[in-house]
């Protein structure tokens, strides 16, 4: 520095007037002796500290247990283990997942109601445990730390059956093909539902209206996590069970409802609470749980001899060998084809649901051939609901078009069942042959149309 010349700040490089002995735009001193005292000063300066309001509330909340939690994570591995070494496939064979108490919508109708519950504890494949499972290690102690585990274990449980509820309406609604809302919401066919995401969503339903009831008490910190916070978290979610067919965006909603709802009504307990929590939460916790109990039970009474041979057969062959996989789908596929034709010409309701439940037994193969059952199942369940209309004497014009449509859907899907034999039927030996015309009406088979085929 040189006595009357200007000069320019060290600090921000601004231009310092002649004789100043400080920098007129940062404050920066000119001087070496007051330059070297603001150094030492920016060098013993303290990092600034956290929020200390949300310190306080976080110790206060976040040393409590959350030991159900971990009860729960130490059940669906257990569970997911055991469908594992049951047979060949494991969690993703749908003989496992039906054994298990996977939610299928014709069971549930045939009285199995223990499937809205048993599916919560169940996973289809090691990345949807994975997946569910850290969703769970994350998510489960806010909650439990924030509500009690009485209240927690209400929460995880009646969400999860929310969730399943939610599934179970969406696939019965035949809406799947919907624009836009039909995919994003509703689910074609009576495929396996498993999974915890139901639950899951709950929790965040939770938290989301948690964070927003309790805002203006809460301390900064828990008001970013909480709350509005989780909006891009529910939003992705969402999104991601838009774009990828075989999540069930119904059970995510339904479970995200029902969470959102609990803690409406539902007061945590804040820093400093005393630990004793109502009779009434206890009797809840331990009502949910034997809900859990009862519908495992249930399911397990209708194992029957499947749990010995999972990896085999449901029928025998009449020389008293067990018939393959490929040979027991084949059987259910031309069963229900034939319950179509028996409900349309005859009105024979009975067959169609004793047909239906033959496909929900059926074992899996490939996703197409799953595909083809799911879909035949459906135009089975309309068939049903369609035969007591075709029997009456007359009918109306909407009427007529309904069987009309059925007759088509069921020609289209024998063209996709005949190409599925020639192509992934080959890898089980299957071949087709000729056999009389198993549906349409007597007027088509006047006309001389061509019968449909059949494998074996």
């Amino acid at each position: 520095m040189y006595a009357g010349r200007p000069s320019v700040c060290q600090n921000c490089g601004a231009l310092v007037g002649a004789g100043e002995s400080a920098c007129a735009v940062c404050g920066f001193a000119t001087s070496g002796a007051q330059q070297q005292q603001q150094q030492e000063q920016q060098q013993t300066a303290q990092p600034p500290h956290a929020d200390p309001e949300t310190m306080r509330f976080a110790r206060a909340v976040l040393t409590r247990p959350s030991t159900f939690t971990f009860v729960f994570l130490a059940i669906n591995v257990f569970i997911f283990l055991l469908m594992n070494s049951a047979a060949p496939g494991g969690s993703e064979n749908h003989e496992v997942l039906r054994a298990y108490g996977a939610k299928y919508n014709s069971l549930i109708n045939a009285g199995e109601w223990g499937r809205f519950v048993t599916p919560v504890f169940l996973h289809i494949g090691w990345i949807h445990l994975l997946v569910n499972m850290y969703s769970l290690f994350i998510l489960g102690p806010y909650v439990e730390k924030l509500y009690g585990s009485a209240r927690f274990v209400f929460f995880w449980i009646a969400t999860g059956v929310a969730g399943v509820v939610a599934s179970y309406l969406a696939s019965g609604a035949e809406m799947h093909n919907v624009p836009v809302v039909g995919r994003f919401l509703f689910r074609g066919g009576d495929g396996p539902s498993a999974g915890a995401s139901g639950a899951l969503f709950g929790l965040i339903g939770v938290l989301f209206v948690f964070g927003i009831k309790f805002r203006r008490e809460l301390p900064e910190g828990f008001k970013r996590a909480f709350g509005t916070g989780m909006i891009p978290t529910i939003l992705i979610n969402l999104f991601i069970g838009y774009t990828i067919p075989f999540i069930d965006n119904a059970a995510h909603l339904g479970g995200f409802v029902a969470g959102a709802l609990c803690a409406l009504f539902v007061g945590y307990k804040r820093p400093g609470q005393r630990a004793s929590v109502a009779v009434l939460w206890h009797v809840l916790q331990i009502a949910a749980l034997a809900l859990v109990v009862v519908g495992f039970g249930q399911v397990a009474r209708h194992m029957g001899e499947a749990r010995a041979r999972f990896d085999q057969a449901q029928q025998i062959s009449p020389d008293g060998g067990a018939l393959s996989p490929a040979a027991n789908y084949i059987n259910a596929l031309n069963g229900g084809r034939q319950a179509f034709a028996a409900a349309i010409n005859e009105g024979d309701v009975e067959g169609v649901e004793r047909a239906l439940a033959a496909l929900d037994a059926a074992p899996h193969l490939t996703e197409a051939s799953d595909k083809l059952r799911d879909d035949l199942k459906q135009i089975l369940a309309r068939a049903r609901d369609y035969a007591p209309v075709n029997q009456k004497q007359q009918q109306t014009r909407k009427e007529a078009a309904q069987g009309k449509q059925l007759l088509t859907d069921i020609s289209a899907w024998n063209a996709r069942y005949v190409e599925w034999v020639k192509t992934e039927g080959k890898n089980y030996d299957l071949r087709i042959r000729e056999l009389p015309a198993p549906t349409g009406t007597p007027e088509e088979e006047r006309r001389g149309e061509r019968p449909p085929q059949d494998s074996k």
